[in-house]
């Protein structure tokens, strides 16, 4: 169910049909909008009974949303949910396009250092690296732990981006949450619920990556189980599937983005390198997922591929980056986007 408020409704009014809600034993889900706010209900099993929340003060009609999804749905929320970070002008979602780059895998402060510099000087308004590693292999580098989150904090305070960086399980997951910007909830977790709830009450954004063969409503199912738990600033990501294909890792699926853009209200970010795996694809790919209409890019960047310990075959070189970026702020504008460059503003570089 969804309560919408009227448009010159009062916080008081707002809050007492929330305190209405939880008084009936469901949960309620304030979700402002550019003319007015939605109240969403979660946990009622049945329909709930429209007329004495249609007499509240300040309640303009209650709707009924068919979706499983109730809080990822455009019903819900007709506006773009925009994602934004305190000190900085960089966003998640709007005009603007995002773009996520740095390692697969902070392996030492020198290389994570090499990198950052070179990706703030592109454009880049986060950095993404990886602390834990979900690998195949248990041999595999596992990653550096809480010493990669402190290299990457000290990424944010040297070149101003904001930090990126997965969470693999609840342990890793609490300390993700102290230390970065955004908690990164991987392919492989993407229907781990228990962890998804827990991130849905640390109160910090998530990029959800879609699973390995996740259709698109069981990607905005896991969406909804982050929401439901009242963290509505969730941010999809494309980042390919398993296919029959094999001249490239996974399958990029652009056809997802307008699908999302459609139905949900949350912003969707595409991944061209995990999705083609091959370094020659990933400027192609990333050129397409702009037009299509995808709100950023996140892809991995390397300064010395060849010797990455994760992934070397599917990063890009810096001068890579930067080419992209200079082709995708020329494809922007064609589908009524901007691409933001030099926004550091608490960048503190010497």
């Amino acid at each position: 169910m969804l309560v919408v408020m009227k448009a010159q409704a009062t916080p008081e009014q707002i809050r007492a049909v929330c305190e209405y809600i939880e008084h009936l034993g469901f949960r309620a889900h304030p979700l402002p909008g550019a003319q007015r706010t939605a109240i969403g209900i979660t946990g009622n099993k049945g329909e709930v009974d429209r007329g004495n929340l249609e007499e509240l003060s300040g309640v303009a009609e209650v709707i009924r949303v068919s979706k499983p999804y109730k809080l990822a749905s455009r019903d819900v929320k007709e506006e773009d949910t925009v994602v934004r970070f305190a000190g900085t002008d960089a966003a998640i979602g709007g005009r603007n396009l995002a773009i996520v780059a740095g390692p697969c895998s902070i392996e030492s402060r020198e290389q994570a250092f090499a990198i950052a510099e070179q990706v703030a000087a592109a454009g880049a308004q986060f950095f993404r690296g990886g602390a834990y590693k979900p690998r195949t292999s248990p041999y595999a580098f596992q990653g550096l732990g809480i010493e990669a989150l402190r290299i990457m904090a000290e990424i944010r305070d040297r070149f101003g981006m904001r930090i990126v960086t997965e969470a693999i399980d609840s342990e890793s997951l609490e300390l993700v949450a102290e230390w970065a910007d955004v908690i990164q909830i991987g392919a492989r977790n993407m229907q781990n619920f228990s962890l998804l709830k827990k991130a849905g009450r640390l109160r910090k954004p998530v990029l959800l990556k879609r699973g390995l063969s996740a259709t698109l409503e069981e990607f905005l199912m896991s969406a909804e189980y982050v929401m439901s738990e009242g963290n509505y600033e969730v941010i999809l990501c494309e980042r390919g599937v398993r296919t029959f294909a094999d001249h490239a890792r996974n399958t990029l699926d652009l056809s997802i983005i307008p699908a999302v853009q459609r139905l949900s209200h949350l912003p969707i970010l595409v991944d061209p390198s995990h999705g083609t795996g091959r370094r020659d694809s990933v400027l192609p790919m990333a050129r397409a997922a702009v037009a299509a209409g995808a709100d950023g890019i996140i892809v991995e960047v390397h300064h010395q591929p060849e010797k990455a310990l994760s992934d070397g075959p599917q990063s890009i070189h810096p001068a890579q980056f930067a080419s992209m970026l200079n082709e995708l702020e020329q494809i922007a504008p064609v589908v009524g986007r901007t691409l933001p460059r030099g926004i550091h503003v608490n960048a503190v570089v010497g």
